[in-house]
């Protein structure tokens, strides 16, 4: 017999034992799940999203290792310490240590970054094997020209050590190739971090559907139009002007469409 709570029987509890102002961040990271579901961004069971936990205590929100992005909750989301303890953990079924690794190493690193997204699309790890990353061949690449920053694949991140050069890779950024692996994405707030994903994946779609024809043949915009975009796109590297509520309205609605239960 599993020892795991069910996951309909979760929810009462952790939404009367949390603050309002936890259990906001909570239903948004959930939304980020169903979201990433949404749109086929997993990879079965193996990839994370996390947000800061508001208050004094250095604590995040990740998820229950072993659950589907679409059956992520807000009731069953984990909250672990920045040192790896479980403080809270609704279903029993603990967390992806790898998930621990990254997440606690920016969360530590960076108080700027309230949340942190991390996916293994198809597209983001071709695009991450290729020796130039992602080229400004698209108006959502253009966008992140000068953003990314970009992490030497040192296997599954199982090792503490790693944490120090993925924060040293990282830098002031907040949009994070990891050669070999995937793509990740942090923000002022879980809609912040959302949008710079939702880009950034949309971006590598492009460049691989462009790549068909071979990179002869690609079309790079001239320096001055990227030095122009780069400066139109700076209201979205700051997360804090309107584009990003409207940006994640839309996506609740759509979302709210066929799934509500990740309020739950």
């Amino acid at each position: 017999m599993s020892s795991v709570s069910p996951l309909s029987s979760v929810s009462k509890n952790v939404c009367q034992r949390v603050s309002p102002e936890e259990w906001e961040v909570r239903v948004k990271l959930a939304a980020a799940y169903r979201l990433a579901a949404l749109f086929k961004w997993t990879d079965h069971i193996y990839t994370h999203f996390s947000a800061r936990v508001p208050g004094p205590d250095e604590h995040f929100l990740i998820n229950a290792f072993g659950l589907l992005f679409d059956e992520i909750t807000a009731s069953n989301l984990v909250k672990v310490d920045i040192d790896g303890t479980l403080v809270d953990d609704p279903t029993g079924l603990g967390i992806n240590y790898a998930g621990y690794v990254i997440h606690s190493a920016i969360h530590g690193a960076r108080p700027d970054l309230q949340a942190v997204l991390h996916t293994h699309t198809r597209d983001g790890i071709a695009v991450s094997a290729q020796r130039d990353g992602l080229l400004p061949i698209s108006q959502h690449a253009i966008g992140f020209s000068g953003r990314v920053a970009y992490h030497g694949y040192e296997g599954v991140a199982l090792d503490l050590d790693e944490r120090e050069r993925l924060v040293a890779d990282l830098g002031d950024k907040s949009v994070l190739i990891l050669r070999n692996h995937g793509l990740l994405t942090a923000g002022i707030s879980v809609e912040h971090a959302f949008q710079q994903l939702h880009g950034l994946e949309r971006a590598c779609n492009i460049q691989i559907a462009a790549q068909a024809g071979g990179n002869a043949e690609l079309i790079f915009p001239p320096t001055e139009v990227v030095t122009k975009v780069e400066k139109q796109a700076e209201v979205f590297k700051s997360g804090d002007g309107p584009g990003v509520a409207r940006h994640w309205n839309a996506l609740i609605r759509q979302l709210e469409r066929t799934d509500i239960e990740y309020k739950n």
